[in-house]
């Protein structure tokens, strides 16, 4: 005898409201049926009378699956596994997310959730499980640390140049943070939400004091350059580097793209889409297209010391056609942000500090990155004399308190420090009336006769 017809109303509360949905038993299967939002005139009283009018055509034996319904999730097994439920999330969401946020999620995915959950079914992945996977996670991050001790400590002692070069390549790879364990977590949790949902699960483990399967993150110093000779100390490593690379490895320009970060705060990702079309050296600016937000479709008023480091890298370079990238490798394609960080970066950080411990200096901030030099700009700006709405601005962002509480830090207070910053970056060119980018769509107003921007 089939087991009687019962449900409930379920209602979630997201970012626009409260959605209203039915949670109910048709034909032998759990069913589950969304009604709409608050904001739809959906309430506790609707959403009953719907979910007894459901019933009772389960009940006459008349009930049929609503087409609106994906269908991917009617023609679901109603226990999968992880990885197919997974994979299938992640398709569906890959058409909302911008290239580095699909590689992050990809990561998260691949390296991290799966090895641990792919052969678990949906059912099994409770708390207990959560817990366990947050545990090995934390196991994994500590033996990372402790060969990357090792590694350091072979280091020092090793004097064989070529043993050296060898062993550098051999880098371990960094202990996971509290933060990027944190946000495997949260990604787990989106798609048991969508399982709950869907009504394959009883209720999703990380929604059960969700602050208790979080590791505690501590807070990370903030990194920036703060002096003149700091930011000189890492462009002039980029240009011996330059000046010292094969014939064959002259395509990288580490100078000039450093300078893009530094004098321009990009974003990795925005300086490796430039196109010279992107670049009007005459007018003083560039234009970015491809950001992660909508306010980061923006012009920027090129610095002197930028506009100079760039004129003279186009001066040198092959591929200056308006489609052309303005950084690209010897097949004219885009740097990996991989390629960028190890190759340009990274070597750029390290020549760096031979230069300043061979001169009695301190080293880099530790802990430097591409984005730390966007929060270097933000500062240099500052120093420069630039109001908020100038810097938001050039730096893409919406809200000034994004500009002021995480980006903008004080630059040196050393005697004639803020004359060297200004000295360095050059004369500041006088603010330019252009209205806002990326939240109209009127993205190519700007554009000149040539196209440049």
């Amino acid at each position: 005898m089939p087991r009687e017809a019962t449900g409930q109303v379920v209602v979630k509360d997201r970012k626009g409201g409260k959605v209203y949905a039915l949670r109910f038993r048709a034909n032998g299967e759990r069913q589950y049926l969304t009604l709409g939002t608050d904001a739809e005139g959906w309430n506790d009283l609707r959403a009953a009378e719907a979910l007894a009018d459901e019933l009772a055509k389960v009940r006459a034996g008349v009930w049929r699956p609503v087409r609106a319904e994906p269908e991917h999730v009617e023609a679901q097994a109603p226990d999968p596994t992880f990885h197919v439920f997974a994979s299938q999330w992640f398709e569906a969401k890959r058409r909302e997310l911008d290239e580095s946020t699909q590689t992050d999620y990809g990561w998260q995915l691949s390296s991290h959730l799966l090895p641990f959950f792919a052969e678990h079914r949906l059912s099994e992945i409770t708390v207990a499980e959560v817990d366990r996977y947050r545990a090995a996670k934390v196991r994994e991050s500590e033996a990372r640390a402790e060969a990357l001790r090792q590694w350091r400590a072979r280091l020092d002692v090793e004097t064989d140049r070529a043993k050296l070069r060898e062993l550098r390549r051999q880098r371990p790879p960094k202990p996971l943070s509290a933060a990027s364990i944190n946000k495997t977590l949260t990604r787990l949790g989106q798609i048991l939400d969508q399982a709950d949902e869907y009504g394959m699960i009883q209720r999703n483990p990380l929604r059960v004091n969700p602050r208790n399967r979080k590791l505690r993150a501590p807070k990370p110093p903030a990194v920036w350059l703060d002096r003149a000779e700091q930011i000189e100390s890492l462009l002039d490593a980029a240009g011996e580097l330059d000046l010292a690379a094969r014939p064959d490895r002259r395509h990288v320009p580490r100078r000039a793209m450093l300078s893009v970060l530094v004098f321009g705060g990009l974003r990795m990702g925005e300086l490796l889409a430039l196109r010279w079309r992107d670049i009007d050296l005459a007018a003083g600016r560039l234009y970015v297209g491809e950001a992660k937000t909508d306010a980061g479709v923006r012009h920027v008023e090129l610095l002197p010391a930028l506009r100079e480091a760039l004129t003279t890298y186009k001066a040198g370079c092959m591929n200056t056609g308006p489609d052309d990238l303005v950084f690209a490798t010897t097949n004219r394609r885009k740097f990996s942000r991989d390629g960028f960080r190890q190759r340009v970066f990274a070597r750029a950080v390290e020549v760096a500090n031979e230069r300043r411990e061979a001169a009695g200096l301190p080293p880099l901030p530790e802990g430097l990155s591409p984005h730390k030099l966007r929060h270097t700009c933000c500062s240099l700006l500052f120093v420069c004399g630039y109001e908020l709405p100038r810097v938001m601005r050039t730096l893409g962002h919406a809200d000034s308190a994004v500009t002021l509480r995480i980006y903008a830090h004080v630059m040196s207070a050393d005697e004639g420090e803020r004359e060297r910053l200004r000295a360095l970056v050059g004369a500041v060119p006088a603010p330019v009336d252009w209205a806002p980018l990326g939240t109209s769509g009127a993205q190519t107003a700007l554009r000149g006769d040539s196209g440049a921007v």
